[in-house]
């Protein structure tokens, strides 16, 4: 079957014309027009997105700027961008304002899309040190305007458009193709400035594909879309959701994700280990403050299901008893944390970092399939992801149909395929760096089981050799004390040390409703974290965490932080992933402290 017949475009008009007044887009807790989009009013909203740009004077393969949290509009944005044949950046609201003005310089984009007054207020900042860029559009329609160039989204969706750009637009939409460059998408990283990742339609329609064969998705299934848009998890997933008509919610305001869960029951939703790590904590810390009969029904519950998953996946026999048990445990247990949910999740895909095997395995046991994947930016995302029918606790799945897969030196992923990138926009140098005899170097270590399951041990630039000559793969460590109800982020200190110890940003609503429970009085988070009680507390919680790990793996000291890890202080990426040279620097006193050292 031929590629062309999955160029992203093409897939949606055919989805526009055979859907027409079927749900495409719903902006959560959204007014009108916003809340529902229908099918065809997203083909008309979108041409008209192309004909404005073609207006502003936009060529084909020119560049256009989207800084807004998750919405309709943006898809809207986004989609319209591409019947143009323009090519779409994604910058993260949150971004510092030094990287997205260095983006929008280097991608030399034109126009910028921006969501609310404040995202309004940044287009405008980075428009005044960017002289490439001509025209603001902002999604907010409440928002003053500063210029006579800068416009209001709905207003465009009303404006007369000319004969010159609908004839236009008609024939860019004739000379689409796979070769184009479809989204220039900037990998902040850990160091380093952002480097461009290039995507074209070819990369995109081979994922489209790949992932037919893999994922159990149907026209009319409901996709929460809560992860930021800006990254290419979750935006390539609504690509793939649109594409085979689907129904995509989209939630600006992440501390909602519950409220939008219970309310859109979606079908399938994007999660990134640390949600499933919350919802993991948040289940057992209720259970260990329940009754004992309830812990019992639970342990007992969670037993069952895990022997029935194993049996579900070909691995163990099934019995009438374990058959009984099972319904058992799904009426009394399971079925209310799956209400939990939504009530009819299909699946979960998972990526972004190493999830933890036990939180894996609690949603496999209660018939929550969470699908661990692994990929990057660079390979539009999914390069290898567990399947409903080979779901492997521990592992990222066998690699996509049309992906290869193997591990070179220093135990190194290499990836080859046709959804890997064409390379770093304008910088030659570090696309060569990047391929090694056409297989993209990952920088990820890992491993491949017999049966072809790919296991991630850590980042290699992120091992960590202690002073005793122990390599500890931090993201291993992270992961297992991240369980705990009471830690929101926690970095690992261990290079060069004689042992482990630990930054760690505790779960304040978590931890101050504990303290209160205790009568523990405080007057600020500071006074609270150096509290006795407290530390303690921590370090019992630390030590049941960490049964599992090898001593030298152990942390040992650790110092409780009063504020997060956060993007506008340049301590995570926008993935979340930690800034360990950046967070070291700044918390450079505490370590020591924790080492008896001090400079």
């Amino acid at each position: 079957m031929s590629l062309e017949q999955f160029h992203l475009v093409r897939l949606l008009q055919q989805q526009s014309t055979a859907l027409e007044d079927n749900i495409a887009l719903e902006g959560f807790e959204m007014a009108a027009p916003w809340n529902k989009v229908s099918w065809s009013q997203f083909d008309t909203i979108t041409n008209k997105v192309a004909q404005l740009l073609i207006d502003f004077g936009l060529q084909a393969q020119e560049k256009v700027v989207i800084v807004a949290q998750n919405s309709p509009q943006w898809t809207c944005a986004d989609i319209g961008a591409l019947k143009a044949r323009n090519v779409v950046v994604p910058v993260y609201p949150t971004s510092p304002m030094e990287q997205a003005v260095f983006i929008v310089n280097d991608a030399r984009a034109k126009v910028i899309f921006a969501g609310d007054e404040s995202q309004y207020a940044t287009a405008c900042k980075i428009q005044a040190q960017c002289p490439t860029v001509e025209h603001v559009v902002v999604f907010d329609s409440s928002v003053k305007l500063a210029s006579d160039e800068h416009f209001h989204f709905d207003d465009i969706l009303i404006a007369e458009t000319t004969p010159a750009s609908e004839a236009e637009l008609e024939l860019r939409l004739s000379q689409t193709n796979l070769d184009d460059l479809l989204t220039l998408i900037y990998t902040s990283g850990t160091t380093g400035v952002p480097k461009g990742v290039m995507l074209d339609y070819r990369n995109i329609a081979s994922m489209i594909e790949q992932h037919d064969t893999e994922i159990a998705f149907k026209a009319g299934d409901v996709s929460l879309a809560f992860l930021p848009l800006s990254h290419v998890f979750e935006r390539g997933w609504s690509f793939y959701v649109l594409c085979r008509g689907g129904h995509n919610v989209y939630l600006a305001d992440t501390n909602r994700v519950k409220e939008a869960i219970a309310e859109v029951r979606p079908h399938t939703l994007c999660v990134v280990p640390r949600f499933l790590e919350k919802v993991y904590s948040a289940v057992h810390d209720k259970v260990n403050s329940a009754p004992a009969i309830r812990q019992k029904l639970f342990n007992w519950a969670i037993g069952v299901g895990s022997r029935q998953f194993e049996v579900g996946q070909g691995r163990k026999k099934a019995s009438a008893a374990l058959s009984v048990q099972w319904k058992l445990a799904n009426k009394l247990v399971f079925s209310k944390l799956q209400n939990v949910l939504g009530g009819r999740l299909k699946f979960m895909p998972v990526g972004g970092a190493a999830l933890d095997v036990n939180v894996g395995g609690f949603f496999h046991s209660i018939g929550v399939p969470i699908l661990c994947g692994y990929g990057m930016t660079e390979t539009c995302a999914t390069v290898t992801c567990n399947t409903l029918d080979n779901r492997v606790s521990g592992s990222n799945g066998k690699p996509l149909s049309a992906m290869e897969v193997k591990i070179g030196a220093n135990n190194e992923i290499l990836v080859r395929g046709d959804t890997v990138m064409r390379g770093y926009f304008n910088r030659p140098q570090d696309t060569e760096e990047a391929f090694e005899d056409g297989w993209l170097k990952t920088g990820d270590a890992g491993m491949l089981d017999a049966e072809g399951n790919l296991y991630i041990t850590d980042r290699i630039k992120e091992l960590m050799k202690t002073s005793n000559g122990k390599y500890i793969a931090p993201q291993r460590v992270e992961g297992k004390v991240s369980c705990c109800p009471f830690i929101e982020q926690v970095a690992i200190v261990a290079d060069a040390r004689n042992y482990v110890s630990a930054l760690i940003v505790p779960a304040f609503e978590s931890l101050e409703s504990w303290a209160k429970e205790h009568e523990i009085k405080f007057e600020n988070p500071i006074e609270l974290l150096r509290h006795s009680q407290v530390v303690e507390h921590f370090e019992q919680r630390l030590k049941e965490l960490q049964h599992e790990l090898a001593g030298f793996e152990k942390i040992k000291k650790f110092t409780l932080l009063p504020e997060a890890f956060s993007m506008e202080s340049g301590l995570i990426t926008p993935t979340m992933k930690l800034r360990r040279k950046k967070i070291y620097s700044k918390y450079e006193t505490e370590i020591n402290a924790m080492y008896g050292t001090s400079y």
